[in-house]
């Protein structure tokens, strides 16, 4: 017999289950270790109210957290409407394997009964014959079909969070009471005729049946119309989801191979890429050669070429050769997944426009619900006959066309899709904010290792001092930076390497920031570092100053290397300009944007990089703490400023930035104090993503101002005012039918950032 894993929901035999554990007198069976240990870690998330269902023979997960794209503080385990706006709740995170949102499913069948009902409805209203009808199959339309505006109407007045619900279940029902008690009622509180002059019915009080069958249909189409333009916001993060195969071909120790699912892909195990297949995780190639789209992940559709000792991202795909990748990172660590989890979280961030909306929308319900009720006093007192009704329809109509959705929706949608649409150029976007500030930046801040250069710098030139050789300065070099994450580290030890030269452990270690690294080796005392580190030891340098100077004006780093307090030696490393960014500045300073570059290189390697790509502010051998107080300065100035760089040392700048751009080439810390992440670590995607903040803060002014409009010239037409002067009153049903287009076309706007080009 077999039982279901609670976390990969794979089926497994007791007898050869790789775990077990009791959890609440239940025992619990595991196809591998890592799903037991995430399972003890929370037990709740794989063990919420809505298990597993079956699909096609196939288990999925259905407990998944729903959130609401316009109050995204609210969570809750599965699918639901949200407390506050009434709106429908959506995945946290985009779910692949969901064929149908059972929200729009509910929706999409309670429509249809409505509207098929609604028609004779409709029908017998507008002839004003058999009311007895009329409520027999307004009921089922209003009451059955409408429950869940119904609902949503309630819930809004419990949490004192009056939403569109609450105009849309006051309108609806104030029709449809009203209508029910004037059936059986023997006269009219005001007259017996309908507004229009109409002659009376059967009865001798106008009925609204049709109004309030006809209003819910077409809420509900509203609905639908709503939840099938919001489920293609999220196409993006779907097409990334995507992207990950659903197995991996494992090596086993004994030399044959197998076919295993994703879920059982563990670090370190050796996966073999045939030409044409997916990379399963991320890894390093241990064997083969090959060309890898990364197009998916970076937006560069040109192949890279990977080989033994090169990284490989998860998601992407093998063209040519074949491949035995080592597994490093594996389900959520993958960057696909990071990319996944950050965009879905930057998606449900709010920018500070959106502050406008959520304003007017606290006094927007109340004061709709005043002017409803003034509506109906005016026309009730002043107005023509039949007073009553006219009063009675003209207040539904404000209530129904002052739908506030379309206000809420404005800004959340142009976000969700902006974000999505990013990510598929090879930007990460964290937080709505960066997305905004980014069109109104003028100064760009930038590092220069590894964001201008490749940041893979190479041993250009060893120059050593009288008494020592230049293998004695790469193995003493080497041997020091054994315990730096430096770039330039690296670089000597590669070059050690490539000379077969043994580096040796140093003792009493130090990392002198901003200068350099200091130990003892071999009982000397060792000190690599720049000329600031040096002149603080009063070492003196001028024996290889001139040859220094050299090396600079060729754009090389210089360090310096002690041996007990006497100069040993220089090394000159050469760090690659890529070749995207010459045409990146071109572009950027084109944008009218002031470029600063900000270095702890030397000032002549510094301005050897500017003058090639045509920077003309350089503030170079500045320290890490130093390069905040930079960015602090320019912002005084009354600069809007954004800082790019990819190391550790970037990372304060980058948080007092107005907007943070990291490599996603670098450091981890960098990522995670900015805004915006370019996983390719091109200066392009900040002319993309400039592009892109561009075009949604437009369509978000678009979609407020449609809004604001709409209700601005809807809730005085809806009240009457043009009345006295057209004769012209607005239907509940056609209010109905303008609140459903106002939010359609909020979202179908905010649809067309997906095909702005970057």
């Amino acid at each position: 017999m077999f039982e279901t894993d609670p976390v990969c929901h794979m089926q497994v035999m007791p007898e050869t289950a790789a775990a077990r554990y009791d959890y609440k007198g239940k025992t619990y069976y595991f196809c591998n270790p890592r799903c037991l240990e995430r399972f003890k870690a929370n037990p709740e998330q794989f063990l919420g109210p809505a298990k597993l269902e079956t699909r096609d023979s196939k288990s999925r997960i259905s407990n998944v957290i729903y959130t609401c794209p316009m109050h995204p503080e609210v969570r809750q385990t599965g699918p639901g409407a949200c407390p506050k706006c009434g709106m429908a709740l959506e995945p946290e995170m985009a779910i692949l394997e969901e064929e149908t949102n059972p929200e729009l499913t509910d929706m999409t069948r309670r429509f249809w009964i409505a509207a098929g009902l609604s028609v004779p409805v409709f029908t017998l209203g507008m002839s004003e014959t058999l009311p007895v009808v009329q409520l027999i199959l307004a009921t089922p339309a209003v009451i059955w079909a409408g429950w869940p505006l119904f609902q949503r109407a309630w819930a809004s007045l419990v949490n004192r969070s009056p939403n569109m619900f609450t105009l849309i279940g006051m309108g609806t029902a104030t029709a449809y009471l009203y209508s029910t008690i004037a059936l059986f009622l023997p006269s009219p509180p005001g007259s017996s005729q309908r507004p229009g002059g109409q002659g009376e019915g059967p009865n001798s009080l106008p009925v609204y049946f049709e109004a309030a069958a006809v209003i819910t249909a077409l809420v509900l189409l509203g609905q639908v119309l709503e939840l099938r333009a919001r489920s293609r916001t999220g196409a993006a993060i779907k097409s990334l989801l995507g992207l990950a195969p659903k197995t991996a071909r494992r090596l086993l120790p004994n030399g044959s191979e197998e076919d295993v699912s994703l879920d059982q892909v563990h670090i370190g195990d050796r996966l073999r890429i045939r030409p044409g297949e997916k990379i399963p995780v991320d890894g390093v190639v241990v064997e083969g050669q090959s060309s890898i789209n990364e197009s998916m992940i970076t937006g560069e559709p040109i192949p890279v070429e990977k080989t033994a000792g090169d990284r490989v991202i998860g998601g992407t795909i093998n063209e040519t050769g074949a491949l035995i990748v080592r597994a490093d990172r594996v389900g959520k660590d993958t960057l696909l997944a990071q990319i996944v989890a950050m965009v879905s979280q930057a998606q449900r961030s709010r920018a500070p426009i959106q502050r406008l909306a959520d304003v007017v929308s606290g006094y927007f319900v109340p004061a709709v619900v005043v002017v409803a009720i003034i509506t109906f006093i005016v026309w009730r007192s002043a107005g023509p006959e039949p007073r009553f009704s006219h009063g009675l329809l003209n207040a539904v109509a404000v209530l129904i066309i002052a739908c506030p959705c379309a206000l809420g929706l404005a800004t959340p949608m142009s976000i969700m899709v902006a974000v999505g649409h990013g990510a598929a150029a090879g930007v990460l976007i964290q937080n709505a904010e960066a997305l905004e500030v980014m069109e109104k930046v003028d100064t760009l801040v930038v590092d220069k290792t590894g964001t201008l250069t490749e940041g893979k710098p190479v041993v250009a030139a060893i120059v050593s001092a009288p008494g020592f050789s230049e293998s004695e300065v790469v193995r003493l070099a080497a041997s020091i930076e054994q315990g730096s994450e430096h770039p330039l580290a690296g670089a000597i030890m590669r070059a050690a390497a490539e000379r077969n030269i043994a580096a040796i452990a140093p003792r009493g270690f130090r990392s002198i920031t901003g200068k350099g690294v200091a130990g003892e080796i071999e009982g000397r005392r060792v000190i690599l570092g720049n000329m600031k580190a040096f002149e603080e030891d009063a070492i003196d340098l001028e024996s290889l100053r001139d040859r220094a100077d050299r090396l600079r004006e060729q754009g090389q780093t210089v360090m310096f290397l002690a041996v007990d307090g006497k100069l040993a030696g220089a090394i000159g490393v050469a760090d690659p300009i890529k070749t995207s960014t010459a045409e990146a500045i071109r572009a950027l300073r084109g944008d009218g944007l002031r470029i600063v570059m900000v270095t702890g290189d030397s000032r002549t390697t510094a301005n050897v990089v500017a003058g090639r790509l045509g920077i003309d502010e350089v503030m170079a051998e500045v320290l890490p703490q130093d390069k905040g107080q930079t960015v602090k300065r320019l912002q005084k100035e009354g600069r809007i400023v954004a800082m790019a760089g990819d190391g550790i040392n970037d990372a304060p700048a980058l948080a007092q930035a107005n907007v943070g751009i990291a490599m996603g080439t670098g450091t981890d810390i960098a990522m995670q104090s900015a805004g915006i992440t370019l996983i390719k670590g091109d200066l392009r995607g900040i002319v993309r993503v400039r592009a892109l903040s561009r075009a949604t803060m437009r369509n978000i002014r678009q979609n407020l101002f449609l809004a604001f409009v709409y209700n601005t010239l809807g809730i005085p037409i809806a009240a009457g005012v043009l009345y006295p002067v057209f004769g012209l009153l607005l239907s509940p049903m056609i209010a109905s039918a303008a609140m459903t287009f106002s939010s359609v076309s909020v979202i179908t706007n905010a649809l067309r950032l997906r095909k702005i080009r970057l």
